[in-house]
């Protein structure tokens, strides 16, 4: 017999069943502690405050939920009739556009599960509807319904074993095997303490990933800097830095050969530099928001200007690497140094008013709660991170694994992008308490003189330097009509770009496959409304438009360097470095 919280012999799993199913709701559990311990502690916690807060609030007028009781009873006394009685059932409740949670073709044509698929939606409908109308404060009424929504997601009949029938079919099917190698994948991940979302054993960094060839030429406390080798005979005068987030690693921009942005900068004819940020412990608890500019982009570009002896240096940014970006132009702008001649912006955020779907997460009230626990730990953990963010897409990103991975015992295919998704960072706690209160509470960048970073005064308005703004339409992280303001913000000559799809997928869109839309030309100045009304639809990647916009603040073309760095900054090590790999499991 196993005892509580031993490990079952895998050869016997299945000869009691019910130690089997004693030890698999052990393990279960283990799953939701480790969502506990990684950034979903509060959602039963936050569910629970705002059900009671509208609940408070629905006594002011009771017909509203009476009403809306009401025509639930009907519709499950409607549901069980035809159940009972063996009648068709016209579907009265059907799952929404794009969930594939119920695709099978036993949720339809079996009555039972038939029954039960559409009284999970009657009620998840319900409490829908509640929520929705439950006429709170703007930022408690998101908050109610991003919960409401969470609690609907976890409770799905497609979680649980015994109410799925194609987990019940496998298992059939298999003699039971697929749950034995759902236990072994669920034990797996307790041990990670995350949910495998991609063969993790398929990819190796600098072999099948992140392989574009350079050199680290530069590394401080903050940052490696990478030199990438030319491609071409002849590359532009000023080179190229890229400035990735800090949240999750930089190969996003450097997966495949085929997918790889850095590469097409490359083969573009631009010399291209790099920042690998530091994956931070509770050594680097210290580094600052100004450590992050001053001793990160700013000597970035200093030292990639040096190198190359140009005149001026071109910086591309990405989402809080853009923020940092900004922040370090209005530094420079302050000092009076013009090393960077021209801007481009990832789906980067400079106005926090509108900061997406991450607004359920931020009030005071849980920053707070965070701001101590991180001020503690000396840093946000990269795992919390990554569950919040997976929470934003719970259907896809947690649950769709927790049945296939877990209930059916599957290994999730191969895949580079979930692969780097699930290669977390820390933040330090003084940069991210910075951030999290100064940008997404106080929004306090946008307000001129409102921020004194690197002993400097900050006015986004002396940014003057032309500036590349793209967004995506389906960004929920950093929405394009947020991230439009930038445009106005910024006093250079300014061109905003919207491409399809998402934060990550609509960046990542290869020229060479020629992949989705994009649009351009809208008129500026008028809001990102009569912006996208006066646009102008392009098919492909939005790649080619920006290397065109590029090369012409490229400068003259030169004779491509014969190696990386120069008597000064000296290669240390072969790209992608040994920053890059330090993983946080």
């Amino acid at each position: 017999m196993t005892k509580k919280g031993e490990p079952m012999d895998n050869n016997n799993l299945l000869s009691n069943p019910q130690e089997f199913i004693d030890y698999l709701n052990t393990e279960t559990q283990k799953v939701f502690d480790m969502f506990s311990t990684s950034g979903g502690d509060d959602i039963f916690a936050q569910f629970t405050q705002s059900w009671t807060e509208l609940a408070n609030r629905s006594w002011e007028d009771p017909t509203v939920w009476i009403r809306a009781i009401t025509d639930y009873q009907q519709s499950q006394m409607n549901l069980w009739t035809n159940l009972l009685t063996g009648k068709a059932s016209d579907a009265v409740a059907e799952p929404a556009r794009g969930d594939r949670r119920f695709q099978a073709e036993e949720w339809s044509q079996n009555p039972v599960f038939d029954y039960i698929k559409q009284s999970y939606l009657l009620s998840s409908k319900l409490m829908q509807e509640m929520a929705a109308n439950a006429n709170l404060s703007d930022n408690e009424q998101k908050k109610l319904e991003f919960y409401t929504q969470q609690y609907i997601d976890a409770l799905s009949p497609t979680n649980f074993a015994m109410t799925n029938p194609e987990v019940l079919q496998q298992a059939l099917e298999t003699n039971g095997q697929s749950l034995v190698d759902g236990l072994k994948n669920l034990l797996g991940d307790v041990d990670k303490g995350r949910i495998s979302m991609t063969d993790e054993s398929a990819f190796v960094l600098g072999e099948n990933i992140a392989t574009t060839p350079g050199t680290v030429v530069f590394e401080n406390e903050m940052f490696q800097l990478i030199q990438y080798k030319p491609t071409t005979e002849e590359t532009f005068a000023r080179p190229t830095l890229i400035v990735p987030p800090c949240i999750n690693k930089f190969y996003i921009l450097d997966l495949q050969e085929s997918n790889s942005y850095v590469k097409y900068c490359v083969d573009q004819g631009q010399t291209t530099f790099l920042i690998s940020w530091l994956n931070p412990t509770v050594e680097q608890g210290q580094i600052s928001w100004d450590d992050y500019i001053d001793e990160g982009i700013i000597k970035a570009s200093h030292v990639a200007k040096e190198i190359t002896k140009a005149d001026k240096v071109n910086a591309v940014a990405w989402c809080v690497g853009g923020t940092f970006l900004a922040s370090a132009l209005a530094v420079m702008a302050a000092r009076k140094d013009t090393t960077i001649a021209s801007a481009t912006f990832f789906t980067t955020l400079l106005d926090f008013s509108d900061p997406g779907d991450l607004c359920v997460f931020i009030d005071e009230q849980q920053v707070k709660k965070l701001e101590d626990k991180v001020t503690n730990q000396g840093y946000l953990s990269g795992r919390e991170l990554a569950t919040s963010f997976n929470m934003l897409r719970s259907n896809d990103l947690i649950w769709s694994y927790v049945v296939n991975n877990y209930l059916k015992g599957q290994t999730p295919p191969p895949f580079d992008i979930l692969y780097w998704n699930s290669d977390s960072t820390n933040l330090p706690a003084k940069m991210y308490t910075f951030y999290i209160n100064n940008m997404y509470l106080e929004n306090a960048l946008v307000k001129k003189d409102a921020l004194t970073l690197c002993g400097e005064k900050i006015d986004l308005g002396k940014i003057k330097i032309p500036c590349y703004f793209l967004s995506t339409i389906e960004d929920h992280i950093a929405p394009w009509k947020g991230t439009f303001p930038g445009t106005e913000l910024l006093k250079g000559k300014n061109e905003f770009v919207l491409g399809a799809s998402g934060h990550v997928a609509g960046v990542i869109n290869p020229a060479s496959k020629n992949r989705r839309n994009y649009w351009i030309n809208g008129e500026l100045g008028q809001g990102p409304d009569h912006w996208l009304e006066s646009a102008e639809r392009q098919e492909g990647s939005w790649w080619p438009h920006w290397s065109e916009w590029l090369k012409r603040r490229a400068g003259k073309k030169v004779a491509a360097p014969e190696t990386e760095g120069n008597d000064t900054y000296q290669g240390i090590e072969a790209a992608p470095g040994r920053y890059v790999t330090v993983r946080i499991d």
